[in-house]
């Protein structure tokens, strides 16, 4: 999951190839109100109707449509103009992380707000609280004793580290 910016599916190839990468809904359509935004100031009825349209092309993952539906906006204003093309070019350089409708059959979210609460869960309850200092070695080690915790897993790390505790078993 990403906003869509280039350097993290660079960083999603390296790390993670052929990993399905999605764009956050919620990130996709904050594009949208912002070119809605320049298209149609201050006009909060006009803003509300054409984002309606365009939302519905987005959520349902018509990606072609939205972006020739963009194209074809007329527009005097150099500034709107040039958002306009930056936002088709966005959407049309990620509509392959925006087949919503497809990656929810396959039950797999579409917005980054359960991640980011489960970071802030796992994470940020035992590395970021006030006094807490931890070396990078000291902090995977809660980490992962935690996430096994959390997932009802803490007796396979007991058997794993009692394992490797035994000599000779790693040589």
């Amino acid at each position: 999951m990403g906003d869509g910016a280039e350097w993290i599916w660079n960083i999603a190839d390296q790390h993670f190839p052929g990993a399905i990468q999605i764009v956050d809904l919620f990130h996709a359509r904050q594009h949208l109100w912002g070119l809605t935004r320049k298209l149609y100031p201050n006009q909060d009825a006009e803003q509300r109707r054409w984002m309606t349209v365009h939302q519905d092309m987005l959520d349902e993952g018509k990606t072609t449509d939205l972006v020739a539906a963009l194209r074809s906006i007329d527009s005097s204003s150099s500034e709107a103009a040039e958002k306009i093309r930056s936002e088709a070019g966005y959407f049309e350089n990620n509509a392959a992380r925006m087949r919503y409708p497809e990656f929810r059959s396959q039950h797999l979210f579409v917005g980054t707000g359960v991640i980011e609460a489960g970071c802030k869960t796992v994470i940020g309850s035992r590395c970021k609280q006030s006094g807490m200092f931890r070396t990078v070695r000291g902090a995977n080690a809660i980490l992962a004793l935690r996430c096994q915790h959390l997932n009802d897993r803490f007796e396979d790390y007991l058997i794993v580290l009692r394992t490797i505790g035994r000599p000779g078993v790693l040589d």
